[in-house]
């Protein structure tokens, strides 16, 4: 159970957006029954079927019926001896209500019940963050990838516009030197209190995350959310327990709430931050020491003033 833990412009003209990513597509060629790559997830897909049909509370020959075909069949499929045809594994798919993919190539047996719960709802998403996505970014004229600005007036619109290229386009865009070039950065203006030392109106820089399975506990990220848009906290990864990410913040009087991964668009790992206030400095051990000591005397005062009004009392 993860729990938080409170932590103390050189502008180019941006080209016309490019895509950085692509998703693979599943196709006759690569899901042939003859390749190595589907031989590999046979013991994969097996124990996927015979999951979803046990939790359906189906036995083999009902399944094989409602498939066409024989009940023989059916049990190589789940024990790995036999291989179906593609147009099964359509059947199979429309049947259980998952993605070939899915039924191919995700381990259902380490997911959660509450996971395994939004599949068998129609929830055929992206449950181990690893899926590759669709990223738009822009380039200046050196062929240089930007780091695109989204300031406070443009965050509305970005959970909707953060995957059109034409959107992603008109955003402010600058170079750092400093930063990797074979890694994608972005800027986002932040709001609000809740993470001090980072001030309301800060920017905050971001490197895309690509495999959300790499998120480390404890470390402050950009989560782009369909809800709640844009914001900045500390991260907990919590996808392969539960589906979902623990979001917190560094003020204390803030909770912590989760977020399903079904809610997350894109992730940004902290780089750094840009602010026109200088944070608040932290207070030295002797400064500690003398409140805590200044602390114990107002109790001790107040303690001995409730003694007395007790004794006048009687």
């Amino acid at each position: 159970m993860h729990e938080c833990r409170h932590a103390t412009l050189n502008l180019h003209p941006a080209q016309p957006a490019t895509l950085n990513h692509v998703i693979p597509a599943l196709s006759r060629d690569n899901l042939s029954t003859s390749s190595t790559s589907t031989r590999m997830t046979n013991a994969v897909f097996g124990s996927n079927i015979k999951l979803l049909r046990t939790r359906r509370g189906r036995s083999q020959e009902e399944v094989a019926i409602a498939l066409d075909v024989k009940r023989s069949s059916y049990s190589g499929y789940e024990n790995g001896s036999a291989e179906p045809t593609f147009d099964l594994l359509v059947r199979m798919s429309e049947y259980y209500k998952l993605s070939i993919d899915k039924l191919l190539r995700d381990d259902l047996t380490a997911l959660s019940e509450s996971q395994l719960g939004i599949l068998e709802r129609g929830g055929d998403i992206d449950l181990s963050g690893r899926r590759l996505r669709v990223l738009a970014t822009t380039v200046d004229r050196e062929d240089r990838e930007n780091v695109e600005l989204v300031p406070e007036k443009a965050k509305a619109g970005y959970a909707l516009g953060y995957a059109d290229p034409e959107y992603i386009s008109i955003l402010p865009t600058f170079q750092m030197p400093f930063l990797a070039r074979d890694r994608k950065y972005r800027t986002f203006q932040v709001s609000g209190d809740s993470m001090p030392p980072v001030a309301d109106g800060s920017w905050v820089t971001g490197e895309y995350v690509q495999n959300w399975q790499t998120i480390r506990d404890g470390q402050p990220y950009i989560v782009v959310t369909k809800d709640d848009g844009i914001v900045f906290k500390v991260v907990y990864n919590q996808l392969k327990e539960k589906g979902s990410l623990l979001l917190c913040s560094t003020n204390p009087l803030y909770a912590p709430y989760e977020v399903p991964v079904t809610n997350v668009l894109e992730i940004w790992k902290f780089v750094h931050f840009i602010s026109a206030e200088l944070p608040e400095p932290n207070m030295s051990r002797d400064e500690l020491a003398r409140s805590v000591v200044e602390l114990r005397k107002e109790v001790s005062q107040l303690r001995l003033s409730m003694e007395q009004q007790g004794r006048l009392a009687f």
